[in-house]
């Protein structure tokens, strides 16, 4: 039987999800106000973690989600993601425009990778 792990659930969701050797994550908002750059920043930083502790990192995601409140964002935010990517191991990736939870978030990422 295959086990499913969560982290960090609490009622609503779980930030991560760990089933059949791949770990999908919650999308991950920064924080409220900040601008596009800042928030992927910060965005990053906690996938980075979520997928450390899942015992994986960022040189094997699979998937990336990203959306955007506004397109308008698009290359703020691609600056901070390719610097953070470094030119290897890229996922498949789809960018779209959404109304977000709050208009206080500009970007939202999600991801799945795989374990090592």
């Amino acid at each position: 039987m295959m086990t499913i792990e969560r982290l960090h659930s609490g009622v609503r969701m779980s930030q991560a999800v760990i089933h059949n050797g791949i770990v999908h994550l919650a999308g991950q908002v920064g924080a409220p106000g900040e601008d596009a750059a800042a928030q992927t920043r910060a965005v990053l930083e906690n996938v980075d973690q979520l997928l450390a502790e899942a015992g994986t990192d960022k040189s094997r995601l699979l998937t990336a989600t990203i959306w955007l409140a506004d397109m308008a964002d698009f290359g703020a935010m691609n600056g901070v993601w390719e610097e953070w990517i470094g030119g290897a191991n890229a996922p498949t990736r789809a960018t779209g425009e959404v109304k977000l939870a709050t208009p206080d978030y500009k970007v939202e990422v999600i991801v799945t990778a795989a374990l090592p």
